[in-house]
């Protein structure tokens, strides 16, 4: 019979070899200091028109009230970051992680065969449910909690020696294991090159970000009009924006991905601000086809190009 840290290695081991940058992992509990500081963002109204993040609170802050024997949360980080950008001159921008095929559909598509492995080893069905931004689990949080980064200034997790350029995925599992010791150290120090970079200032203090002043929310997450005071200030951006993590110096370490399913299609390196402004539904379908950009759908990217035109 394999023991906690035995089976522990090797669902790391498992999660390399599927191409993920780094497993760790936490056991499961109510997060008691994160819940106090996202109910302050709450109250704050920093969630701008999320109001989903007011639901299901508790299960947000406690995993085994969201799946019922819930143990242990594995954590992984999926590197997104591009060996090749896309061209900015005479161009509007979208973020680097949206170049590819969702992210949504990849990392579940790899966790789902990280937890075929686990059951092959342990020789029985598990108890789990697998999770990528798309349910009330504080991914950052428990990728901390698994030793994987720290919380920078611009409330991204950032990965020593690594840079902050990837997705975060969970597994909740019935599972005793091995857990792993907690980043309790930031490194930060006193820069505050992302909050000086930020052309809206949403990030407002040291690890307070404001969506209703964020790029990122504004253009994707954001239903109706978008502010005009902000106009001159989103930079070409027309889907996300990675201006906090551009200025970064912990990006200085980032290293392209080899996670081919996230390759840009071909046609975006030969697009510029006029095929943006002619852009029609139909080659929305076909330039975004299983593209994270396929959230804001077309009406919603249409208005952020015609933002930046008028």
């Amino acid at each position: 019979m394999n023991s906690p840290a035995e089976i522990s290695q090797f669902i790391k081991t498992q999660a390399k070899e599927l191409g993920f940058e780094a497993c760790g992992i936490s056991k499961a509990r109510f997060l008691k200091k994160e819940s106090e500081e996202f109910k302050e963002k709450l109250q704050k109204g920093f969630h701008g028109d999320l109001t989903y993040l007011e639901n299901n609170l508790e299960k947000r802050f406690d995993p085994r009230l969201l799946h019922e024997g819930t143990r242990s949360v594995i954590s992984v980080l999926q590197n997104y970051y591009p060996e090749k950008l896309l061209p900015e001159e005479d161009n509007f921008k979208i973020a680097k992680y949206a170049y590819g095929k969702d992210y949504h559909i990849v990392l579940k598509n790899k966790l789902k065969q990280l937890v075929f492995a686990i059951e092959n080893k342990i020789n029985r069905s598990l108890n789990a449910r697998v999770f990528v931004d798309s349910a009330p689990v504080l991914d950052r949080a428990w990728a901390v909690k698994a030793g994987l980064g720290f919380i920078g200034k611009n409330s991204i997790l950032i990965r020593k020696n690594t840079g902050s350029f990837f997705f975060i995925g969970e597994i909740l599992c019935d599972l005793p294991l091995e857990y792993d010791r907690a980043f309790e150290t930031e490194h930060c120090g006193s820069c505050t090159r992302c909050l000086d970079a930020c052309p809206t200032g949403a990030i407002v203090a040291p690890y307070k970000l404001d969506a209703r002043k964020c790029i990122s929310y504004l253009t994707i997450e954001h239903k109706g009009k978008l502010p005009e005071d902000l106009k001159d200030k989103f930079n070409d951006w027309i889907f996300g924006c990675d201006i906090c993590q551009d200025v970064c110096p912990h990006n200085r370490f980032a290293k392209p991905h080899h996670e081919e399913t996230f390759l840009p299609n071909e046609k975006l390196f030969s697009m510029n601000k006029e095929k943006w402004k002619n852009l029609t539904e139909e080659e929305f379908k076909k330039l975004f086809k299983q593209s994270a950009v396929k959230r804001t759908k077309f009406e919603g990217l249409r208005r952020n190009i015609d933002f930046l035109l008028r």
